[in-house]
């Protein structure tokens, strides 16, 4: 049905333009309507690309960019606002704000009908860059998603910079990359002090399970292993970067007695306004073969936050570190 609809919505456009098609040119699949008196010149994913100074229509759709860009004063036209974080409330509930739906079904008819000059791409939408760019060709489409085997906190930094000079707040950009980069040197040194066992487990409960987390690949926590160069409780082969993690028992989890946990509550982020959601921190205390586990005798269990999976921003990550040090530390 999706599918149907881009199709449509495509032909309509097309016709729109066979019009203005003449004399104009693509650059990065946006149309050539900006010069460099309007417009500014960014890298992405794609390459080189010009966006405008001042946009008078953006859409976002990249989880990362949410509160950044709100804690920016940047307005949108259209979100996704089902994956918009319930912390993000200037967009979560602003009626003003056309809602795209979701990535597994967008809609579509909703960002045409924004008119959009700038669209901020990336993370659960990405791999619909090419349909959006057919159905807003006048738009920039800025791709900044964390590209496969580069170091996630480069891309971090990397994307909220270009953001920063997408909306001409550089300074603002520049702070967030340096409190990311403290709280990233303060984690790694209170780790490095600890006095006790530094094994560490990281897991994420979801639909009241729990999964095990792997250093490097896993979801959220495991690039944090090396930024820290944390000693991983356990290892496991060809282990999954996905939302689920992997399925490792709870048995295996407690015998490789971790010495702290850090938790990714999935639940948390979707499903915490349903009746029957249970906090991931409750779900560990209750299973019984975690019990005599050195991490939750110590209570040395941390919880990123709540909105984290669908707000994994390099504001998320700052404060993620800050708690690792304040526990570390022996603050918390």
């Amino acid at each position: 049905m999706a599918k149907n609809r881009i199709k449509m919505l495509a032909a309509l456009v097309a016709v729109g333009m066979s019009v203005a098609a003449c004399g104009s040119t693509e650059d990065n699949g946006t149309s050539n309507n900006l010069n460099s008196e309007n417009s500014i010149t960014i890298e992405d994913n794609n390459g080189e690309l010009q966006v405008p100074k001042n946009p008078k229509s953006v859409v976002a759709l990249d989880n990362r960019s949410f509160e950044i860009l709100n804690e920016w004063g940047v307005e949108l036209t259209a979100a996704p606002k089902k994956l918009v974080p319930a912390s993000v409330t200037d967009y979560k509930e602003n009626e003003g704000i056309k809602d795209l739906g979701n990535h597994k079904e967008p809609d579509f008819e909703a960002l045409v009908a924004a008119q959009p000059d700038l669209v901020i791409s990336g993370q659960r939408f990405s791999s619909h860059d090419e349909e959006i760019k057919k159905l807003v060709p006048d738009a920039a489409v800025v791709e900044l998603e964390p590209r496969e085997g580069k170091p996630l906190d480069e891309e971090l930094i990397r994307q909220i910079t270009t953001l920063g000079e997408v909306f001409d707040k550089k300074d603002e950009a520049e702070k967030m990359v340096k409190d990311f980069k403290g709280a990233k040197e303060r984690a790694k040194k209170a780790y490095d002090k600890l006095d006790g066992g530094k094994k560490v487990m990281a897991v994420n409960v979801s639909g009241g399970e729990i999964g095990y987390v792997a250093p490097h690949v896993g979801r959220v926590w495991g690039p944090v292993f090396d930024w820290l160069g944390m000693d991983p409780a356990l290892k496991v082969d060809n282990a999954s970067s996905n939302h689920e993690g992997d399925d490792i028992s709870v048995e295996a989890i407690a015998k490789a007695k971790p010495d702290w946990m850090l938790v990714l509550d999935r639940d948390g982020a979707i499903n915490a306004d349903k009746p029957d959601y249970s906090p991931a921190a409750d779900v560990i205390k209750r299973a019984d073969a975690l019990k005599g586990v050195p991490a939750l005798k110590d209570n040395h269990v941390l919880v990123a936050p709540q909105d984290t999976y669908i707000n994994e921003s390099i504001t998320t990550y700052t404060e993620i570190l800050n708690s690792l040090a304040d526990a570390f530390e022996g603050k918390k």
